[in-house]
């Protein structure tokens, strides 16, 4: 077996048996190596002969993360138009938080190709809860996001998404307009919720580019999840916010599922915790798109 420095005899028992109990027979860990494609975790490619998995690693004491991203998983493997990778194992071992996952052979989402992809993000937001939230806390990149249900979103999105994140950036020494600017606007969401109350559908919760693919078949395929219910309208807010996904992709979505005319006011809202998060995770850089977000939506509610 061609060995990875990241693994150590107990992690590597570890492994051997869950891909022994995946693969249904006896088998034998011939190779891994290091792969791209996590900027929190490491990632590593476990091989027996043809067949191959994808191993998440990571500090023992993070394995709560894990942990959420595999119940993320689960809950979108419940829609039949996605792929998603299915969860081989969890846990610690080796002093190493891991997780194992089914290898998928993917592609990025090509404009022209990708019609059948916004259908299937509109299926999975089909798919309904009673309250808005999660049965768990989980987390989007590595900080924790917490999903306390409620049955109003404009009061879920003040007190579990856009407070959170102000009170760590407050922690982490950003004061003045920032944070005053920034609980006046949570004073007067209403206003953006006037005429829209929207049922707790269930979402990726980090939808972007990175985290979606199409698969060998052309189906939309999606991992590293920040799942719970609320406004379908923030998964779409996020995929335009990095990039975006090709036109096709938003056209089919419109087609299966059409938004409402203000559905852009709210955009730059739900895009907004995902810059705070960013300016939390990575620092000043966030700052000024930060505050002019805020200032922009502070004029929108008239505060």
């Amino acid at each position: 077996m061609r060995t990875n420095p990241d693994l150590d005899a107990a992690l590597g028992e570890t492994l051997r048996e869950l891909i022994a109990g995946d693969a249904g027979a006896p088998t034998e860990i011939t190779a891994t190596r290091t792969i791209g494609g996590g900027s929190i975790s490491r990632t590593l490619l476990v091989e027996s002969g043809t067949r191959r998995w994808f191993l998440k690693l990571n500090d023992a004491g993070l394995a709560g993360m894990f942990a959420a991203e595999a119940d993320g998983l689960r809950a979108l493997a419940g829609c039949a138009a996605l792929r998603v990778p299915r969860v081989v194992g969890q846990g610690v071992s080796g002093g190493q938080a891991y997780l194992l996952l089914e290898h998928l052979k993917l592609q990025g989402l090509r404009d022209g190709q990708t019609a059948a992809a916004g259908r299937s993000l509109a299926a999975l937001h089909r798919i309904q809860g009673t309250r808005h939230g999660w049965h768990r806390d989980n987390f989007i990149g590595s900080t924790p996001q917490y999903n306390a249900e409620d049955v109003s979103w404009p009061a879920f999105y003040v007190s579990q998404r856009l407070l959170p994140q102000l009170e760590l950036a407050e922690a982490h020494g950003y004061h003045g307009k920032l944070i005053a600017s920034g609980e006046r606007l949570a004073d007067g969401l209403s206003v953006l919720f006037a005429d829209h109350q929207p049922p707790p559908s269930l979402l990726h919760g980090d939808l972007w580019s990175g985290n979606a693919a199409m698969d060998e078949s052309g189906r939309l395929a999606l991992f590293d999840p920040a799942v719970h219910y609320g406004d379908r309208e923030c998964d779409l807010a996020m995929s335009e916010l990095f990039g975006g996904f090709p036109p096709s992709f938003y056209a089919a979505y419109r087609e299966a599922w059409p938004l409402a005319s203000a559905y852009r006011q709210r955009r730059a809202l739900y895009q907004l915790y995902h810059v705070l998060n960013h300016l939390n995770l990575f620092g000043g850089a966030y700052l000024r798109q930060a505050e002019a977000m805020i200032a922009s939506l502070l004029a929108e509610v008239g505060r």
